[in-house]
C-alpha cells in the first residue's frame, strides 16, 4: 500500500470536510489478509476516519477497499439540527476570549456559552454513536451504545468506530471470513505520537472499547506461544458438560488462533470470577507454564468486596491463613470443612479499605475491599476463606454458592495480577488488571 501510493498506483482522495487544524495531520492505514468461504485468500484495505479514502487505479478481484461503518452522508444527518447553533456558540465564545475588558457579566457569560455548546454537542455525539454496531467474531452483532452501557462508559471519544480495525474486523465477520494476520500503519507527516512508515497497534482509547466484544476476549498480550487475558464474569475458562457450556476462553481462543493446541488452558478461574489468564498456544508452552503452576512459582493476586465489615470482627489487617477443605459429594460443587480429609489451602490477605457499596436493589451497606494472595490453588478457596465460619464468615458480594447475592449482582472477585517466566524465552512477565468493581 505504501509503494502503490508513494507511486501514484492508490490515491488517497478527500471525501468529506477537513477541518483546518487537521488538514495536515497523517492518516492510520490498515491492511487485513482473510480467507472467505470459498478458500480463497482476500486482502481487505482502508484508512482511519471519515475524511479520506481510498482509490486504486485498477481494481484487483483479490482486494477489497472497506467503507466506513457509517456512511458520513448518515452522520452529517446526525450533526445537522445542532452545528449551526454549536458554530454561533464557537464564535461568541471566541470573540469574548479576545476582549481585553472582561467584566464579571462577560465572564459569567462565557462560562454560560461554554455548557451551553457542551449540551448541545454531547448531545450531537450521542446521536452519532447510537448509529454504530459492530459485527462479532461469533455471528451477533454489537451497539456501540451497548458496550458502553457495559464499560459504565457515558460517552467514548470522538472517532469511535472509525478506525482501522475495527472497519477490518467489522467487514471480514459480516462477510464470513477468517482473518489470517493485520496491520495497521501511519502515513505521510509525523505527530508527536506517530512516525511516518511505522506500524502501531489498535489505540486503546477507541478500540480498546470495541475489540474485546468483536472478538470475544480482551488480549492483553499475546506472542506465538502464550496469550494472557482479562476473563469476564460470566464465562467459563474451559467447556463443562452439555450444549450450553462448550462457550469458553478456550474455544474463543481457539476461533481466533486456529493454529492454537487443542487444550490451551493451564490454569481456570471459576466462571462468576473475573481478570487475568494466561493460555499456552503451544505444547511445550503449554509443559513449561503447567509445571510452573505446579511449583506454585506463579504469583497471583486477587481483589474482592466482602459482605461486611472485617474490623469491626476482630480480623487483622494482613495475616495468612491455613484452611482444609474437600468435596461435599453429595452438594457438587459445593466444598465443606474437613480437617481430617481436606485438602490445605494457604491464602495470605491485607484488608485495603472499608467503603460504601450500592447493591442491584438500591440498597447501600458497608463493605470491605480485601487483596487475597493465594498460595495454593484449591477449588474456590478464595469464596470459602470468605464465607467459611473457620475462615472470615463474611461471603465476597454476589456469591452464589457460599452468599447471598442480591438479583443479578456478579461475584465481587478479580484477579488483579499475574506474574510467570515466559516458557520459552525465560523473561519474567508480569500483569496488572484493576478491578472492575
Amino acid at each position: 500500500m505504501l509503494n502503490e501510493l508513494d507511486s501514484g498506483a492508490l490515491a488517497l482522495v478527500p471525501v468529506g470536510r477537513i477541518s483546518e487544524e487537521r488538514k495536515d495531520q497523517g492518516i492510520m492505514l490498515g491492511a487485513m489478509l482473510c480467507r472467505n468461504s470459498d478458500g480463497n485468500e482476500i486482502e481487505l484495505r482502508t484508512v482511519s476516519g471519515l475524511s479520506k479514502k481510498l482509490v486504486p487505479q485498477k481494481t484487483d478481484d483479490k482486494i477489497i477497499y472497506v467503507e466506513p461503518i457509517v456512511p458520513p452522508q448518515k452522520i452529517d444527518e446526525a450533526l445537522l439540527p445542532n452545528d449551526k447553533k454549536i458554530h454561533e456558540l464557537t464564535d461568541e465564545i471566541n470573540l469574548i476570549v479576545q476582549l481585553e475588558d472582561k467584566t464579571q457579566n462577560r465572564k459569567n457569560r462565557l462560562e454560560d456559552l461554554k455548557k451551553y455548546r457542551t449540551e448541545l454537542t454531547t448531545q450531537s455525539l450521542e446521536k452519532v454513536f447510537s448509529l454504530y454496531s459492530f459485527k462479532c467474531i461469533d455471528g451477533n452483532t454489537v451497539s456501540l451504545n451497548k458496550i458502553c452501557t457495559t464499560k459504565k462508559i457515558k460517552l467514548p471519544p470522538t472517532g469511535t468506530g472509525e478506525c482501522c480495525a475495527p472497519k477490518l474486523l467489522n467487514y471480514a465477520f459480516d462477510h464470513n471470513m477468517q482473518v489470517l494476520n493485520m496491520a495497521e500503519i501511519y502515513w505521510v507527516n509525523d505527530s508527536a505520537q506517530k512516525q511516518n512508515g511505522h506500524e502501531y497497534p489498535p489505540c486503546d482509547e477507541r478500540c480498546g472499547i470495541i475489540l474485546p466484544f468483536m472478538l470475544g476476549l480482551e488480549i492483553l498480550y499475546r506472542d506465538s506461544d502464550i496469550c494472557v487475558i482479562n476473563k469476564p464474569s460470566g464465562l467459563l475458562s474451559i467447556p463443562g458438560r452439555g450444549e450450553d457450556k462448550k462457550d469458553c476462553v478456550s474455544a474463543r481462543l481457539k476461533k481466533l488462533y486456529p493454529e492454537c493446541i487443542e487444550q490451551p488452558s493451564v490454569h481456570r478461574l471459576d466462571m462468576e470470577t473475573s481478570g487475568l489468564m494466561v493460555y499456552a498456544l503451544t505444547k511445550e508452552a503449554h509443559k513449561n507454564l503447567g509445571r510452573q503452576f505446579e511449583g506454585r512459582t506463579v504469583q497471583k493476586e486477587y481483589i474482592a468486596l466482602l459482605d461486611g465489615i472485617l474490623p469491626k470482627k476482630g480480623i487483622e489487617n494482613t495475616g495468612c491463613m491455613e484452611l482444609y477443605f474437600r468435596l461435599d459429594v453429595e452438594n457438587r460443587p459445593h466444598q465443606i470443612w474437613d480437617d481430617v480429609y481436606g485438602k490445605k489451602a494457604i491464602t495470605e490477605w491485607q484488608i485495603l479499605d472499608v467503603e460504601a457499596y450500592t447493591a442491584p436493589d438500591g440498597k447501600t451497606k458497608n463493605v470491605t475491599r480485601v487483596k487475597f494472595i493465594p498460595h495454593t490453588g484449591r477449588t474456590h478457596q478464595l469464596r470459602l476463606a470468605s464465607a467459611d465460619p473457620h475462615g472470615f464468615g463474611t461471603a465476597i458480594i454476589g456469591d452464589t454458592l457460599y452468599g447471598k447475592p442480591v438479583g443479578d449482582e456478579r461475584l465481587m472477585l478479580h484477579a488483579s495480577y499475574l506474574s510467570f517466566v515466559h516458557p520459552i524465552t525465560g523473561n519474567p512477565m508480569s500483569f496488572t488488571n484493576d478491578a472492575p468493581f
